[in-house]
């Protein structure tokens, strides 16, 4: 309450928490906080009831509130009759609980949880967004039909996309339906640090630059005040975008050109841009300046290339080294973007750059540097407008051509990027132009004319905090993302920020995996912490990132408790899930394979799981082999 939040959540397991949140309510009161709190309710209908007594809101999850334990065990029906037919028990429990809140006026949020849908949801719906959504229908019809409309709708999960579209869906439903309950929105189990915001900015910032969203919660394997600030900011950037209530919003959207918005709301597909192809005169791989599952382009400035500094960015752009020359890594920057370049006589810079292009690295440099100061096999920027006023011509030694599109064209001359040939765009939006919607636009024209030139967002940042930078790249980037239209990110810092070349680089892959799109590092699904926690989680996921962090395509799933655990298997390899106090049970998918292990063999045993299903590399190993094979 002195953080600032407006409501919180308490866990309530049984009879004996119950009793507790009357009295932690009843203390609040004569501490004179009003503040509202919501019962996290599981399994427990009789004891929900008994809760509402003392709290302003019950969260139930239509996954497990009558369904019990779940289980993967399929259900057969032969038509959706016999589907609705099973409904019986949803009521006859739901029923008292609806009753109790609507003669106390008690709030109901009606939580879905894409890892906990039950049993008889997934063998008819399957594990999706629609399964979800009907889920939740289900209980407001319960509702609706004891004339009781004080609840709201949240439909969360780990996986952005799959929050996303659950959203959206449920929204479209009930604008079919004449429905108007409000959207409480959140990414479930969306980790720590700068991912877990970023992960959190990406499906919370897109629905609410939706204008879907009435509350949000930013759900951190961190202590919960932290978070406060992503909430709010989340909150801040959304109002700043608002045109009804934002004179310069309304501006900027304003002076963005018409079109016609036709993407599928309901679904995902990717626009994959189509990768350059080496041609047998070109010296250089240009094949290689881009990655087809999601580029990252690292801002480099001429002095890091001095002699003694070059060593240090081929570390901080993610190469590896053998005997003091470079090459491509997993995460290593796919291309450079340099604003100006070493002089000519700089035999120290003009090297680093040639090493680097030689082991497919792109220089990307703008026309103008170019004609000042040309450099052999170099990528060069061109304003769309410039290139089709010259017809794509290239200044002295350089490649290719990459253009930069800022949103202000018609649409006939973006129309003409396709005649132009080049091996990239940059998305570089004008500051007077609403960036999502001129982005949408650009893309929107793109499907119209076939064109599949790979497409980056060149995003500039003021931010001198990681984690506001990983909030704004969730909201403004992530929203063009989890429609598919995007092939990679070049983040460059503008003003006195001073975020080092590793870490943008690193933010970029991030914002990458966090939209689903390429996968560079182990993948983790880690709750909050909450009363049902069996181990201390913050603790726990730390000792499981600093074991197996360095897997890439490899996602693990760090649950407190059994209450979402199992379901949200469905999104990882492995699972971690506390069952009994100092013990823990560990998951290959769905299925358990290990059984109360007690918490200080846990890590170990769950390193061990991984390499018997063949999916372990040692860092050592993995650094060994590669300077072999640079060796050969």
């Amino acid at each position: 309450a002195d953080k600032g939040f407006d409501l919180v959540r308490i866990t309530v397991q049984g009879k004996r928490e119950a009793r507790a949140a009357a009295e932690i309510r009843e203390g609040l009161f004569k501490k004179g906080y009003t503040i509202p709190l919501c019962a996290d309710m599981h399994f427990q209908p009789k004891v929900a009831q008994v809760v509402a007594e003392a709290v302003e809101k019950i969260r139930i999850n239509p996954g497990n509130f009558a369904d019990g334990r779940k289980d993967f065990e399929d259900k057969v029906y032969e038509s959706e009759d016999d589907y609705v037919k099973e409904r019986g028990y949803l009521v006859e429990a739901m029923i008292p609980l609806v009753q109790t809140c609507k003669d106390l006026n008690r709030c109901m949020r009606i939580g879905t949880n894409h890892g906990s849908l039950s049993s008889r949801v997934l063998s008819y719906y399957g594990d999706t967004p629609r399964g979800m959504v009907e889920s939740a229908i289900e209980f407001a019809d319960i509702c609706r039909s004891q004339d009781y409309h004080n609840f709201v709708f949240s439909m969360k999960a780990s996986n952005p996309l799959v929050m996303v579209q659950s959203y959206r869906l449920l929204a479209s439903e009930m604008y079919r339906m004449n429905w108007d309950y409000p959207l409480h929105l959140g990414v479930t189990e969306a980790g720590e640090g700068e991912d877990g915001r970023m992960k959190s900015a990406v499906g919370i910032g897109t629905l609410l630059a939706d204008g879907l969203g009435d509350t949000v919660r930013v759900s951190l394997t961190e202590d919960p005040e932290f978070e406060y600030e992503p909430c709010n900011r989340l909150s801040e950037m959304a109002e700043g975008r608002l045109a009804a209530t934002n004179p310069g919003a309304a501006e900027r959207q304003a002076a963005v050109r018409p079109y016609v918005d036709t993407r599928d709301i309901f679904g995902y597909a990717r626009r994959v841009g189509t990768p350059p192809e080496k041609k047998e005169s070109e010296k250089v791989d240009v094949s290689l300046f881009l990655n087809p599952n999601g580029s990252v382009i690292s801002t480099v400035d001429p002095k890091m290339l001095s002699a003694d500094s070059a060593p240090y960015l081929y570390k901080e752009l993610g190469f590896k080294t053998a005997v003091g020359m470079p090459f491509k890594d997993i995460a290593t920057a796919d291309s450079i973007f340099m604003r100006t370049l070493p002089a000519q006589d700089n035999s120290a810079g003009r090297t680093g750059l040639r090493r680097m292009m030689e082991v497919g690295t792109g220089v990307i440099v703008p026309a103008e540097e170019l004609e000042k100061n040309p450099l052999e096999n170099a990528v060069a920027l061109v304003s769309l407008t410039d290139a089709v006023e010259s017809n794509g011509k290239l200044p002295e030694g350089a490649i290719r051509l990459a253009v930069e599109i800022d949103g202000s064209e018609d649409d006939e001359t973006i129309a003409k990027l396709k005649d132009l040939d080049p091996v990239m765009v940059f998305i570089s939006i004008d500051s007077g132009l609403s960036q999502l919607h001129a982005a949408r636009r650009i893309f929107e024209i793109f499907k119209a004319n076939d064109i599949d030139t790979p497409a980056i967002h060149h995003y500039k940042t003021t931010a001198s905090e990681s984690n506001e930078l990983a909030l704004e790249l969730g909201t403004k980037v992530g929203s063009l993302l989890t429609d598919g239209n995007g092939d990679g990110i070049l983040i460059e810092q503008v003003g006195e920020t001073n975020f080092s070349v590793d870490f943008l680089r690193n933010t970029g892959f991030s914002l990458l995996q966090g939209c689903r799109m390429r996968n560079t590092k182990t993948e983790f699904v880690s709750c909050p912490s909450c009363g049902r926690t069996l181990f201390d989680l913050q603790e726990t996921t730390a000792q499981i990132t600093e074991a197996t962090g360095h897997l890439p395509g490899v996602t693990v799933a760090v649950m407190g408790c059994i209450v979402n655990g199992p379901g949200e298997m469905a999104d990882a390899d492995f699972g971690y899930v506390g069952t009994l106090p100092g013990k823990v049970d560990l998951y290959y998918g769905k299925e358990v394979v290990r059984k109360s292990i007690p918490n200080e063999e846990a890590v170990d045993s769950l390193v061990d799981l991984i390499k018997s299903y063949g999916m372990w590399k040692d860092k050592e190993e993995e650094e060994a082999e590669e300077e072999v094979a640079v060796a050969a």
